[in-house]
């Protein structure tokens, strides 16, 4: 049964589109971030609950394996993107986690035309794929600070280190 509820929360397109008429319908304000979370740590949780604080629902774009290899290089992603988006969609504050196959979100945030539009600070907000996009239609783009010291990569070099 709660498997089920998680599961509902990834989206294809048709139930995507379906989910932003009932937002919209309702005025509510929609978040999107997006990226890869091939390891969920402590750094993922707050930039995403901090992230869903901007608004009443966040919509999280998930890249594919073939576009995190496309970004990341193999042997990325360590996790598959079942388990991947289950493991976000398990988050009480993502409304929904939709995957997208290109190496940038853009297409899926056409689709999406969110209010908010949310990168770490590592991007300038004129950086940020689809800035443009989410400005030109009154919305707002936020940058998040990550917390210091957790990233994927690290992880990766810090479980090399042990078993490497």
């Amino acid at each position: 049964m709660q498997l089920n509820i998680i599961k509902e929360k990834i989206l294809s397109d048709e139930s995507l589109h379906r989910k932003l008429a009932f937002w919209r319908f309702r005025d509510y304000r929609v978040v999107f971030t997006n990226g890869c979370f091939d390891i969920l740590h402590l750094g993922h949780i707050d930039y995403l609950a901090r992230a869903s604080e901007l608004g009443d629902v966040l919509v999280v774009g998930l890249n594919t394996d073939k576009s995190v290899r496309a970004l990341k290089g193999p042997p990325r992603p360590l996790q598959d993107e079942t388990s991947r988006s289950l493991l976000l969609a398990s988050l009480s504050f993502v409304s929904a986690v939709v995957l997208f196959d290109e190496e940038t979100p853009l297409e899926l945030i056409r689709v999406v035309q969110p209010d908010v539009l949310v990168k770490g600070s590592d991007y300038r907000p004129e950086e940020i794929v689809g800035h443009d996009l989410v400005t030109g239609g009154g919305g707002t783009v936020e940058t998040i600070d990550f917390v210091e010291g957790y990233s994927t990569s690290a992880i990766i070099k810090k479980l090399s280190g042990y078993y490497g």
